[in-house]
């Protein structure tokens, strides 16, 4: 009899999984674009590194303010260094990014002024320092400005660009093996031959949404259910990845082949096998030689719920980046009832309205744990815990937002 483990307690499994050291590579920074960094970037410099202008205007010292006019003595365009000085009674024209001229502490913009004879007038009064950014106003020498475990966007590209930071050392992700299980389903251009076949989307699915969350994947494909042909896509898939992917052949049917080639063909160390969830209870996970091996149910929506949920992580944690699943509390707009003793993970949709997320199912579908297109438009999944209660229109909840993992 096959005994059934707490949803956190898998994830406390998977969180204590060992992992084979970390290898890390250099790239050009664009290369590197959704990449994890390796190692703390460090300021080099201070940024600006000397006052500086933000506007167009006139640089002036401030105790002139009140003067009813400063005569202009020169220009002083960006990029270039002014010898002049700003003196009782005279201004600098200065520029956007240009060096506040020495003896200046404040710039009026160029709205603010009126010129007549190569003098201006103040017709607008502003405060002292104005539109000068200071020293280190972006960042200081020795601060850490980017943290180990940080994805590379286009923000952190910014700030390596500024630092003359050309390659950076960032981590390599996993490689993950996906496929797909049965002899009911058809891949992409199969013909059909009889009704009772369907056609597989899971290990596509997979493999985007492995994809979009920086792991490289092999397609597998789809293989029948025969103990031959899932031996030998396993012992393949572990050659090449570090996670190995499947979806079907992990329940109780006679012809649910993974579970058994898994546990008697590899002789792989088994995790655990059977959570008290919903969807996904049959899920498998189980370790080869230092490899991961995550049979998932064959339904769509179970496979990809489980997906989310366990191999995810696994990815994150290989690319020991500080990402998690974006779990955040919303109020629910209506009665929710509670049917079942297992976390329960129930599609539904979210807005953002009035500074809180909003879910109602609208449109959700109900049925079998196929019904993949309730992942569609603006989803979430809403978690109920095995000892959770009844929840009642306007409860906050906990909810998991797809479209920050898509």
């Amino acid at each position: 009899m096959r005994t059934f483990i707490s949803y956190d307690k898998s994830i406390d499994i998977i969180n204590s999984i060992n992992l084979p050291k970390f290898t890390t590579q250099n790239l050009f920074i664009i290369d590197a674009i959704g990449k994890v960094i390796a190692k703390d970037v460090i300021a080099n410099h201070n940024s600006p590194e000397f006052p500086t202008s933000a506007m167009d205007g006139y640089a002036i010292r401030y105790e002139d303010i009140n003067q009813e006019f400063l005569e202009i003595t020169c220009d002083n365009p960006a990029g270039f260094v002014v010898d002049s000085k700003v003196a009782s009674g005279v201004c600098i024209k200065t520029f956007t990014g240009s060096l506040m001229p020495k003896g200046s502490d404040t710039l009026v913009p160029i709205e603010n002024v009126e010129v007549i004879d190569n003098k201006i007038k103040i017709t607008k009064s502003v405060p002292f320092g104005f539109a000068v950014r200071s020293v280190g106003e972006n960042y200081k020498k020795d601060e850490v400005l980017i943290k180990k475990g940080t994805t590379i966007g286009f923000s952190e590209i910014g700030v390596l660009a500024s630092l003359n930071i050309s390659q950076i050392e960032v981590f390599i992700e996993p490689t993950i093996a996906v496929a797909s299980t049965g002899s009911e389903i058809l891949d992409l251009g199969d013909i059909q031959t009889n009704d009772a076949q369907i056609r597989s989307s899971n290990h596509l699915v997979l493999e985007a949404l492995f994809k979009s969350n920086g792991a490289n994947t092999i397609q597998m494909g789809v293989v029948k259910d025969d103990m031959t042909s899932i031996t030998n896509l396993l012992e393949t898939a572990l050659l090449k990845a570090n996670i190995v992917v499947t979806t079907g052949g992990v329940s109780v049917g006679d012809y649910d082949f993974v579970q058994d080639v898994i546990k008697d063909k590899l002789n792989a160390q088994i995790l655990f096998h059977g959570v008290n969830i919903k969807p996904g209870m049959h899920i498998l996970v189980a370790i080869k030689d230092e490899k991961i091996i995550v049979a998932l149910p064959g339904f769509a929506y179970s496979s990809t719920v489980c997906a989310i949920l366990y191999v995810l992580p696994l990815i994150y944690k290989f690319r020991n980046s500080n990402e998690k699943l974006p779990i955040v509390k919303a109020r629910i707009a209506q009665d929710f009832k509670r049917f079942q003793a297992k976390t329960i993970f129930t599609a539904c949709n979210v807005e953002y309205i009035n500074n809180e997320y909003q879910i109602n199912f609208d449109g959700k579908r109900s049925g079998t744990s196929a019904i993949l297109t309730n992942m569609l438009e603006s989803p979430a999944l809403l978690i109920q815990k095995e000892d959770s209660q009844d929840i009642k229109s306007g409860d906050l909840v906990d909810i998991l937002l797809l479209n920050n993992i898509k």
